[in-house]
Order: structure tokens, then sequence, then C-alpha cells
């Protein structure tokens, strides 16, 4: 019984972990400072 809460723990942490890196590498790789002055009025 334990065998299939720690398999399905284990998908769980999987997800979290790959969409917190998904996130974490788009917010970092996008532009905090846009060369595009102009626009940012």
């Amino acid at each position: 019984m334990r065998s299939v809460d720690s398999g399905f723990w284990i998908f769980i942490l999987e997800g979290a972990v790959a969409l917190a890196l998904l996130i974490l590498i788009v917010w970092w790789t996008f532009p905090k400072k846009p060369p595009g002055g102009d626009e940012a009025n």
C-alpha cells in the first residue's frame, strides 16, 4: 500500500521540480531591463 503512495509522491515531486525549474529559467532569461526604454514610458 505504501509503495503506491511513495510512487505517486515521486511523480508529484518530479512535476513540481520540473515546473519550478521551468519558471525559474523563464524568469531568469526574461530581460529585467528591456533595451526599448521608449516602450516602458
